[in-house]
């Protein structure tokens, strides 16, 4: 099975003593679950595994239960180490609270707990780091699959690579087009939008939200100002509001929109986006 380079640091930093949390930030379908299930079959540490993915938000309580599991099963069979991996762990609530605590109760009583976070949501974990993690965890970041990763992998052509993307799981449906846009539609986009941007951010006009996507797909590659993309959508409000949204499209790894180079910060920030579709 192909290996991305990402699987060398992961096994690097798993075999080093325990100092950080390990934080996997990627897009969907980029393979992060993936590559630490290479790296931990190969290190032969005793781990465990554990998705959010079905777990209700208010259920914080659920993260200290995996971790006591883990506890349990080094205390029982008298494990020297262990490695607990908790993945889209951004969708419980008050997620980064927990895990401080946890963490910190192992350091405090040397408990050998070496922790991976996995996450599809650029912009809830980074809030969660950033507000209760600060000095204790190390960010790896995953991105889509490049060119030399695609054809090594799975022999594409540079053709077919320009118009599929990087995304490994749809590979195979290439050869029915239909097929693989439902999958990019439904695994990817609508996963991406309704399960993490609407998720828990703030947004007072979801339907907006969407638009803002499908129009900035249209001119993606163009360059268009705010002010004509308030005029094509219906109920924009104003060119803020899709500047926020292009913010959130943006860390989720959809749709960005690439501001002119200036020397001139006031002159960049003023210019009329170039948009672009990640992959």
């Amino acid at each position: 099975m192909y290996k991305r380079a990402q699987y060398q640091i992961i096994t690097e930093r798993l075999k080093e003593s325990r100092h950080f949390l390990q934080v996997v930030l990627g897009p969907r379908q980029v393979g992060k679950t993936t590559v630490i299930k290479q790296v931990v079959n190969d290190l032969k540490i005793p781990y465990q595994i554990y998705s959010a993915d079905s777990i209700p938000a208010t259920q914080t309580s659920w993260i200290s239960d995996c971790w006591n599991t883990a506890r349990v099963q080094m205390r029982v069979e008298n494990l020297p180490e262990f490695i607990l991996i908790i993945d889209e762990v951004q969708k419980i609530k008050n997620w980064s609270e927990v895990v401080k605590k946890e963490w910190d109760a192992d350091t405090f009583n040397d408990i050998n707990m070496k922790v991976v976070l996995l996450g599809s949501s650029r912009v809830l974990l980074e809030k969660g780091l950033s507000d209760s993690m600060m000095g204790r965890f190390e960010e790896i970041r995953m991105t889509h699959w490049s060119y030399p990763e695609m054809r090594d992998a799975f022999g594409i052509s540079l053709e077919q690579y320009l118009y599929f993307g990087g995304y490994p799981g749809a590979v195979f449906l290439i050869e029915d087009e239909e097929r693989w846009a439902q999958y990019i539609n439904g695994a990817i986009i609508d996963a991406t939008i309704n399960k993490d941007i609407l998720y828990d951010s703030p947004i007072s006009k979801p339907a907006l939200l969407r638009q803002t996507f499908e129009l900035g797909t249209a001119y993606s590659g163009e360059i268009v100002s705010l002010t004509k993309m308030v005029g094509a959508l219906q109920d924009a409000g104003n060119t803020t509001t899709l500047a926020g949204y292009l913010n959130l499209l943006g860390d989720s790894g959809l749709l960005t929109g690439l501001q002119k180079f200036a020397m001139d910060k006031s002159r960049q920030r003023a210019s009329a986006p170039k948009f672009q579709v990640y992959n």
